[in-house]
């Protein structure tokens, strides 16, 4: 089964049919997660909402490993994450995709792993490649489906690096540049330990990600919410439509 985690703005999935919510327990809170089940065109999809129905879990706060055990226990095998972030690169102003293959993990203090406790042995994960290419590639697949079925084509970026800071709070100046300098090609808070997470369960991973803002420093002024907020929303029609031709395209290959 496919899954679909939302971050901001996707809080909900028009053009897909509702069949019901599960309440899953997991050993890793003591709230239940709550996951959508969603049809389009018969074939299913587990959504799950990061920051909660409410948007109101900041990234450092978001238990990572019971949204990803709670997916597992529902039979998810690949989950594509939707993430509102900054852009570095010149190719990702406001409005614009990428669909990364490299992450720099800057967070801290997260619990980031299923592998440290009651352990027979010390547990390690290959994690060169962060995203699984196969389903990063089939992403890009429905991204130019989705264009060229649009009458606002987006401009799309295939890989790049997606450096994961703490949040809440936005970055500095001197932060970004020095992110830059590191090799990030574009910003957010939550794909780590989602990532690494759905790796030590076997799921494949990949991003779908829309550039909401300039990162700091790199334009005159600063970042103002209710122009990213209004990013979001014209983005997201295009988001949902590139998530139903991915769904078509994995039940048709046999993955959902």
């Amino acid at each position: 089964m496919l899954a679909v985690i939302g971050g901001t703005g996707l809080s909900e999935m028009t053009g897909f049919e509702s069949t019901g919510r599960k309440r899953l327990h997991t050993p890793f809170a003591d709230r239940r997660v709550w996951v959508e089940l969603l049809q389009y065109r018969n074939n299913t999809l587990a959504f799950l909402l990061r920051h909660g129905k409410n948007h109101v879990i900041p990234p450092h706060k978001v238990n990572y490993r019971a949204n990803l055990w709670a997916l597992h226990q529902l039979g998810v095998t690949q989950i594509v994450a939707v993430n509102a972030v900054g852009g570095i690169h010149e190719s990702l102003a406001p409005g614009c995709f990428a669909i990364p293959d490299q992450i720099i993990d800057y967070t801290y203090g997260r619990s980031n792993t299923f592998f440290e406790e009651d352990l027979e042995s010390v547990t390690h994960i290959d994690f060169t490649y962060p995203f699984t290419e196969t389903l990063r590639q089939a992403l890009l697949e429905s991204v130019n489906a989705a264009n060229k079925a649009s009458s606002e084509p987006r401009l799309i970026t295939d890989g790049g690096v997606y450096g994961c800071t703490q949040g809440p709070r936005l970055e500095t100046a001197a932060e970004v540049s020095k992110l830059k300098r590191d090799g990030c090609d574009l910003l957010g808070m939550t794909a780590m330990p989602e990532a690494a997470l759905a790796r030590e369960l076997g799921m494949d991973y990949a991003m779908l990600a829309l550039s909401v803002n300039r990162a700091a420093g790199l334009f005159e002024g600063e970042i103002r919410m209710e122009d990213i907020t209004a990013v979001v929303e014209d983005g997201m029609e295009f988001v949902v439509s590139v998530l139903q031709s991915l769904v078509q395209n994995q039940a048709g290959n046999g993955n959902n």
